[in-house]
């Protein structure tokens, strides 16, 4: 069993105008097989998409940024908890997205918007055992694949702004 907590509540989160600060990861590895720089990133990437407790459907690791960490310590803390995997994050954010959470999809209220900061994370290790690992299972999807699996137009976004990377 994994010795690593996750952190659960929200009384340490960061908000900025009403607006709760998450901070998540695209997590993905290079096929080491595919020898050629010069071929598609289709064929040389590969990414790591989580599955969501009582849903269907397919997501990057992401959380609240608590008042503790650094925005990257925020992102790779949930790479772990909802993952199981550490990695090297890139130096800057992909970008910023503002989103309602799930459990507030129907709500008026602002107080039920995020405003995420999403990273690139490349997969050095991947654990036997992590805290959320009874709640999350991970899934390598080729970027095909992840584009198609995105339940969200922002995530879709997050992924097109890492693609650039490549």
């Amino acid at each position: 069993m994994s010795t690593l907590l996750a952190r659960t509540g929200r009384q340490r989160q960061r908000y900025v105008d009403q607006f709760r600060l998450v901070a998540g990861c695209i997590p993905y590895k290079l096929d080491k097989n595919v020898e050629d720089k010069g071929c598609n990133v289709e064929d040389r990437v590969h990414i790591l998409m989580i599955s969501t407790p009582n849903r269907n459907d397919l997501v990057f690791p992401k959380g609240g940024w608590e008042d503790d960490e650094t925005l990257g310590e925020a992102a790779c803390r949930e790479a772990i908890e909802e993952a199981g995997v550490k990695g090297i994050l890139g130096e800057n954010p992909l970008g910023v997205w503002e989103f309602r959470s799930k459990s507030s999809q129907n709500s008026c209220s602002l107080a039920a918007g995020c405003r995420g900061y999403m990273f690139a994370m490349q997969v050095t290790e991947e654990l036997d055992h992590w805290p959320g690992q009874a709640s999350y299972n991970r899934k390598w999807l080729t970027v095909n694949e992840a584009l198609e699996c995105c339940r969200y137009d922002w995530m879709r976004d997050a992924l097109k702004h890492f693609l650039l990377l490549f």
